[in-house]
């Protein structure tokens, strides 16, 4: 299995004491192992079940990677088959543990079943000046906007992993206060999906490097795209996938993309590594 190297990108190295985050190729599902410095794993969203397994071993092969035996703690963002639909034959290939929390990390749970958390995590709650050009859209209904979502903090760096959380419910975690303050690393919204990413969330995080957990077919939408790309500090986007709808200029350069097959995709995941003592 090919690994793309975020870790180099913020110009960090790999010891033990390092935080590995693998996003995995789902084919457009979602799937995100994150490693404690402590070696306690997890494992947040298992993509798709069907394909022979294809997404269990997918985890799998990334585990091994990782050098862990079992998922000590499995969060399943909502109830939709590209997010939970692994679980099964996952389970039957490596032990599955328990729930948050997990040793080495702060994991803050932000959102669920639709409300943001009534506390913010440290260094957030700073009025936001971008939500005067936020407008809502039409409500979903349905499991994206009851996401639950994260933010992973090891010592200065910080990262933010919000599921499939929907515009409005997005904004809620960002209007009037910027309840999530900034991070390093935004792991794309629903794919990348044009109903997520609103700007003013987006451009309050601030993030150096944005990961698009998107298909060839799926997310990467050019709204969102170009909403992280022209956000306050330009992150630089990551993609699981190239996206085959959009034009070249929607689309990251080659050394930034894991996967460019449709058919027999290799499923290359991309492979971030952060260090405690980094500079934020």
């Amino acid at each position: 299995m090919k690994t793309l190297l975020l870790g180099m990108l913020l110009g960090l190295g790999c010891t033990a004491q390092d935080l590995k985050v693998y996003a995995i190729d789902v084919e457009g599902g979602k799937a995100t192992l994150y490693v404690a410095p402590s070696g306690e794993s997890m494992l947040l969203d298992a993509g798709y079940e069907g394909n022979r397994a294809r997404d269990a071993e997918r985890i799998v092969a990334a585990a091994r990677d990782a050098g862990i035996r079992q998922i000590d703690y499995l969060v399943i963002t909502h109830y939709h088959a590209d997010h939970m639909g692994g679980v099964a034959e996952l389970a039957k290939r490596i032990p599955i543990r328990d729930t948050i929390p997990i040793a080495g990390l702060q994991v803050d749970v932000v959102t669920a079943a639709g409300v943001a958390a009534p506390r913010p995590p440290a260094r957030a709650g700073a009025p936001n000046p971008l939500c005067g050009a936020y407008r809502p859209i039409e409500e979903d209904t349905g499991e994206n906007s009851r996401s639950i979502g994260i933010v992973v903090t090891l010592g200065r760096f910080r990262l933010s992993d919000l599921g499939d959380l929907h515009w409005n419910r997005e904004a809620d975690l960002a209007c009037p206060t910027n309840r999530l303050g900034t991070v390093d690393v935004y792991m794309t919204t629903h794919h990348g999906k044009k109903t997520s990413g609103v700007p003013a969330l987006v451009g309050a995080l601030g993030a150096r490097a944005a990961i698009m957990n998107n298909g060839p077919v799926t997310g990467a939408a050019e709204a969102h795209w170009d909403t992280i790309h022209n956000s306050s500090g330009h992150p630089d986007i990551w993609q699981l996938h190239y996206a085959t709808k959009n034009d070249k200029k929607h689309n990251s350069s080659r050394a930034f993309i894991a996967n460019f097959e449709e058919e027999n995709c290799a499923g290359r995941w991309i492979l971030l590594t952060a260090r405690r003592s980094a500079s934020p």
